[in-house]
């Protein structure tokens, strides 16, 4: 088993946002300081690259300026998404496989302790799909010399859904730390997923923000989650209190994370990565300037409201 997986085990990993101002720049300055802020947080290791982060949108300069300013900022480990956008669905298997092998060197590169593979939805309509997703894990493992966390990432967000004997395969590869799951509202997918893990050694990852707590009772030990880009203590109180048998206070920390899971991860999905920007506003980890996601949809106003009213209670 690799080392990074006992370290990383009953930990949560933030999937941090990108700072961006309003024409889509990344505000370097903004995400020094936020890096900073986070990394004092009770975290297990840092996610870059990964969805909250709008990673596969990002230039390739633009990436290893963001991996170089969190490796800069902190001495966790550093997880980064490797893969390609649903928008370029129309490559080639090949293509796609190439550019996620391609990402992954460009991690490796700077220093990132592992990749999370994203799926190639395309995958998920071939008969022969699971043994091509098993060969591409296989092919970023060796050549970037990085172990891996797989991802099972809901349809919303461009996934599709693994299958219990998919995970089991990807599970048994040395390179593999485990298997993150974001199935976001599909309880049964997520317990398969989870179930499917058990008993291998490996990390049982959850990335579900709207069903943070029921994943921990269903068998999850670590966390690698959005939610976690702001509030971070949200998330760590909980997985604390389960770890530690303290079923009252996990309760407590569960409806306190429940509460803001309700403002920031709704319809329209994709506009979680604002709300959690405008949290982190709110929060004092970015300026009011550098909190524009420009590749998720418009929200009216009164959403920020939702946020910022759900914040305030939290805090009274």
């Amino acid at each position: 088993m690799h080392a990074l997986i006992e370290k990383l085990r009953g930990t949560v990993l933030p999937a941090v946002v990108t700072p961006m101002d309003s024409e889509g720049v990344v505000a370097y300055d903004a995400l020094s300081a936020y890096a900073g802020a986070l990394t004092a947080a009770p975290i297990g290791g840092i996610a870059v690259w990964a969805h909250t982060g709008r990673g596969l949108y990002l230039s390739a300069s633009d990436r290893s300026k963001v991996l170089e300013t969190w490796r800069s900022a902190t001495d966790v480990p550093i997880v980064a998404g490797v893969g390609v956008p649903r928008s370029q669905s129309a490559q080639t298997l090949q293509e796609a496989a190439d550019a996620t092998v391609a990402m992954a060197l460009q991690a490796a590169a700077g220093g990132a302790d592992a990749v999370m593979v994203y799926p190639l939805a395309a995958l998920g309509d071939l008969p022969d799909g699971d043994a091509q997703a098993v060969a591409l894990h296989e092919r970023v493992a060796a050549e970037s010399g990085l172990p891996l966390v797989g991802f099972y990432l809901h349809g919303e967000a461009g996934g599709y859904p693994y299958s219990p004997a998919l995970i089991r395969d990807l599970l048994g590869l040395d390179s593999m730390l485990g298997v993150k799951t974001a199935t976001l509202d599909r309880a049964i997918g997520c317990q398969d997923a989870i179930w499917a893990g058990r008993g291998t050694g490996k990390l049982l990852i959850t990335g579900e923000d709207r069903m943070y707590g029921p994943s921990f009772m269903w068998g999850a030990d670590t966390a690698l989650v959005g939610i976690a880009a702001a509030q971070v203590a949200l998330s760590a109180d909980v997985l604390a209190a389960w770890t530690a048998g303290d079923h009252s206070g996990f309760l407590t920390a569960s409806e306190r994370l429940d509460r803001f899971a309700a403002a920031t991860f709704y319809a329209p999905i994709e506009g979680y990565v604002q709300r959690m920007l405008w949290a982190a506003v709110w929060e004092g980890l970015l300026p009011e300037e550098a909190s524009y996601d420009p590749y998720g949809p418009s929200l009216p106003p009164g959403e920020r409201d939702v946020v910022v009213h759900c914040l305030e209670d939290l805090r009274g």
